[in-house]
């Protein structure tokens, strides 16, 4: 069983497996004469294959107990996939990078701030949704299209958080 410590989630930390998304460090500049502050630029969106598209959902996630069990982490192939917190919900990141296998030593973990959210690159290994505290409300940016896109790998993983 790989245990896991969540660290707090930094820009840095995660630039491997993709995107850290927060208004609260991004470029930003006036729009809409002045009277709104466009926060630009926060993540790449990937669609790759043939009629890919960019889905824009939201999803609703139920809270998780720790220490956290998880018995897999997931992949999107073809499309990189974005999660935005809409009221503050801080959440647990399971990360490891792309690839047909996972090593267990290349696993992270992070928990956001409740203000930050991720966009996990195309291939990159994650866990399913894991919100802390309360309900959760996401925006979540993610590709469409044929084939598959979603891989499951089984990997035994317990999380606390640092």
């Amino acid at each position: 069983m790989l245990e896991l410590k969540a660290e707090p989630l930094t820009a840095e930390a995660f630039a491997p497996f993709g995107d850290v998304m927060d208004a609260r460090t991004s470029t930003s500049f006036p729009i809409n004469a002045g009277r709104t502050q466009r926060h630009h630029d926060l993540a790449k969106v990937e669609t790759l294959g043939e009629s890919a598209h960019a889905l824009i959902n939201i999803f609703v996630s139920q809270p998780v107990t720790l220490p956290l069990e998880l018995t897999f982490l997931e992949r999107h192939p073809q499309g990189s996939q974005a999660f935005m917190p809409l009221h503050q919900e801080r959440f647990i990141v399971v990360v490891a990078p792309p690839g047909e296998h996972i090593n267990p030593a290349d696993v992270r973990a992070f928990v956001t701030d409740g203000r930050q959210g991720v966009n996990y690159r195309a291939g990159t290994w994650h866990a399913i949704q894991s919100v802390l505290e309360r309900e959760g409300e996401f925006l979540v940016v993610d590709r469409g299209g044929d084939g598959n896109n979603c891989d499951e790998f089984p990997l035994a993983i317990i999380v606390t958080l640092a």
